[in-house]
């Protein structure tokens, strides 16, 4: 389970979509809740890939690293650090050259070797 999550993490770091999905189930489920709200999720290889490639440009630089690491039967929850600089001026607010540094939590299950259902919470 780490090696995978570590595979998937490295991948995201150098924004290298294929390899980040180079471990995912083809039915993966992928949910991203900021402030108890779902902001996006996926179902499926396709659109987690689709969703992974519209984020690239949203961040000149961007890195998650693990902090501490638990698995739970077929659940491994990571506590994790994010730092990104802002590519450009966002209808959220954020502007271009603005730095995040945030911590959150990403968890993943596992099913058939693969990783089948990611959720990030922040």
């Amino acid at each position: 389970m780490r090696s995978l999550v570590n595979h998937y993490i490295d991948a995201y770091n150098r924004m290298d979509v294929d390899d980040m999905l180079a471990g995912v189930h083809p039915d993966v489920e992928f949910r991203n809740i900021s402030a108890g709200v779902v902001n996006a999720s996926t179902s499926g290889v396709v659109e987690l890939g689709k969703l992974a490639r519209q984020s690239l440009s949203l961040f000149s630089e961007r890195c998650q690293r693990i902090e501490s690491f638990e698995v739970q039967g077929t659940l491994a929850v990571a506590s994790i650090a994010f730092h990104a600089v802002v590519a450009g001026d966002l209808p959220n607010g954020l502007k271009k050259g603005q730095v995040l540094n945030l911590s959150g939590r990403s968890e993943f299950e596992f099913r058939d070797g693969a990783i089948s259902r990611i959720t990030d919470i922040s």
